[in-house]
């Protein structure tokens, strides 16, 4: 049974399983994908419904339309955290610039082990959380 905190109501993975019919394991991998955005309190994944909206394309809020120039911000507003998938590697670097994040993830010796995420520098917000070899293609 979803939470509720003054307005906010917050969905488990239990609760998203139950609901959605995915598995507890799809469900946490679309959370550390960051398909699904959600937040990590202790050992538990929650979602917000606003954040469900957003995945099932039902955005709540009308978005005026930007030009080409506002849609994406330039690369200085990002910096790149490096960091491991799971608890067997707790390395964690923060990078200003894309090429510095490839340089790191290049110097590691297994990179299916590490993950990238893509963080607005104002806000602190993960914008993107991307599997390191997939940021490396991308970026190559």
């Amino acid at each position: 049974m979803p939470k509720k905190i003054g307005n906010l109501t917050l969905y488990s993975v239990d609760d998203l399983h139950e609901q959605l019919g995915l598995s507890k394991m799809t469900i946490r991998t679309y959370l550390r994908e960051g398909r699904i955005r959600g937040r990590k309190l202790g050992v538990s994944w929650y979602v917000t419904e606003q954040a469900l909206r957003e995945y099932f394309g039902e955005s709540t809020e009308k978005k005026p339309e930007q030009s080409a120039e506002e849609k994406e911000p330039p690369e200085t507003y990002y910096k790149y955290i490096i960091q491991g998938v799971n608890d067997l590697v707790s390395e964690k670097e923060e990078c200003d610039t894309v090429e510095e994040a490839l340089e790191c993830l290049e110097n590691q010796a297994i990179i299916s082990l590490f993950q990238v995420a893509k963080v607005n520098r104002e806000s602190g917000e993960i914008v993107e959380l991307v599997k390191a070899r997939e940021f490396m293609e991308r970026h190559a």
